[in-house]
């Protein structure tokens, strides 16, 4: 009697410790995201296919941009390239502007020779490879006429993308008094590009999207400049997670680094691994000790990384003919029959956590109530998207979840003209008959 006392006693001590040291073993969205202990003033992650958003930290709040600011005019010079307005061969003469900045070489920069020519490719790998500052001067001035023009356009296509709270006052990301007082004339002596991460990521979303020739450029690690001549200068990469580089991480090859007082060390980086490719921000980036420097970007750029290929893949989540729950038929007016079933057209896949796919489900959106027939099948006849049941879904970065159609599997003949007289006889009736018990049963 007293061993089997002793049992239950040991039972009852031991059984509150496991269930706590259960519960607080149990991982979690929340408990994965915090490990990443990023010290930086805002972040995020998202999957450079479809723009979900994986994670993300203060990725609302208006941040100095530093040089990330170059992925903007790199997005406009493509454009321009694309619309036949400039050529990669053109030819840039230096401006009194691009020269003085030029020879400052506390900036990143090239030297430009003040009788010089150099051709818009050279000045596009200077920037997008050692972010060389006058050498992208030189470029929104070929595009624009004057740097104060080119940042017209470039708050004009901000807005265009669907960007917000940016600021642009210089194509650079310079702070405007590194200019020698000869910034753009509508903006302030000590303006600097501010934009939130989220705001940065999108941008650079779109960037990859519509020219993802761009990479071809940003992952070269070195470079000369000119070479073969006497001006020949080698271009180191200031992405140093580049293959080759101080801090190589495979799969890297993009994007945009950022370095100002204003603005800390911030980062857009892109890396590819097993078919998933993923983009991050980080901005204003500190060690341990509070202290910015290249290695705080970097450590934390590969922490969203080894996050990103680590917890997500890519699922399919509703298979191409999947027949929604509570769905699966529309009613159909006029025809030999009085539904029409449905299904989903194409699969829905989506970059989730491995454990989490049982969390979405999908939601229907009918364009109609009812269908008339005659009725073809393939009809599309609204769109099926996915919501998480549980947890924290950080959406898209383009703010719309990736939809498919849904379409009628089967083809609904309209009735003959007997049949649907038939009908109307019937429905008259039904109804009739229907307004006579209710105006009886009001009686009583």
């Amino acid at each position: 009697m007293k061993k089997v006392w002793m049992t239950s006693v040991i039972k009852w001590l031991v059984l509150p410790m496991f269930l706590v040291s259960v519960i607080c073993g149990m991982p979690t969205a929340t408990k994965a995201e915090e490990s990443l202990n990023l010290n930086v003033d805002a972040a995020i992650l998202i999957d450079a296919e479809t723009g979900k958003i994986l994670y993300e930290k203060n990725a609302d709040a208006s941040l100095g941009i530093a040089s990330m600011t170059k992925m903007m005019t790199e997005y406009l010079l493509f454009e321009a390239i694309e619309s036949g307005k400039i050529t990669w061969d053109q030819q840039y003469s230096v401006t009194d502007y691009t020269y003085k900045i030029s020879q400052n070489r506390s900036l990143s920069n090239v030297p430009l020779r003040q009788d010089g020519s150099y051709s818009i490719r050279e000045l596009y790998e200077a920037m997008a490879i050692y972010s060389a500052n006058a050498a992208t001067i030189a470029i929104a001035e070929t595009i624009a006429g004057t740097e104060e023009n080119f940042v017209k356009l470039m708050n004009e296509k901000a807005k265009e993308m669907g960007l917000v709270g940016y600021k642009f006052v210089n194509s650079s990301g310079l702070n405007n008094e590194d200019l020698q007082g000869m910034h753009p004339a509508s903006t302030g002596a000590s303006d600097e590009n501010i934009m939130p991460a989220k705001s940065v990521a999108k941008l650079a979303y779109l960037l990859m999207k519509d020219y993802p020739e761009v990479l071809e450029t940003t992952k070269i690690p070195k470079k000369t400049f000119r070479e073969g001549t006497s001006d020949a200068i080698e271009m180191s990469n200031w992405n140093w997670m580049l293959p080759g580089l101080v801090f190589e991480y495979e799969g890297v090859d993009g994007l945009k680094t950022g370095t100002t007082e204003f603005a800390g060390h911030s980062f857009t980086g892109t890396a590819t691994r097993n078919g998933m490719r993923v983009i991050a921000v980080v901005m204003k980036a500190v060690d341990a000790n509070g202290m910015g420097s290249y290695k705080a970007r970097f450590d934390a750029t590969k922490a969203l990384f080894d996050y990103g290929f680590a917890q997500f893949s890519k699922e399919e989540i509703v298979p191409a003919g999947y027949k929604i729950p509570e769905h699966e038929t529309l009613s159909v007016e006029k025809g030999k029959e009085d539904t029409v079933a449905i299904a989903v057209k194409d699969p829905i896949s989506m970059v989730i956590k491995t454990n989490e796919k049982e969390l979405y489900k999908p939601v229907f959106t009918a364009e109609a109530e009812k269908l008339e027939a005659a009725i073809e099948k393939g009809t599309v006849v609204g769109k099926v998207h996915l919501e998480k049941t549980e947890g924290t879904d950080y959406g898209y970065i383009l703010d719309q979840a990736t939809e498919v159609d849904v379409v009628t599997t089967e083809a609904v003949e309209r009735a003959s003209w007997i049949s649907l007289m038939f009908q109307g006889i019937g429905k008259f009736f039904g109804n009739l008959w229907s307004s006579t018990t209710d105006f009886i049963g009001g009686l009583f």
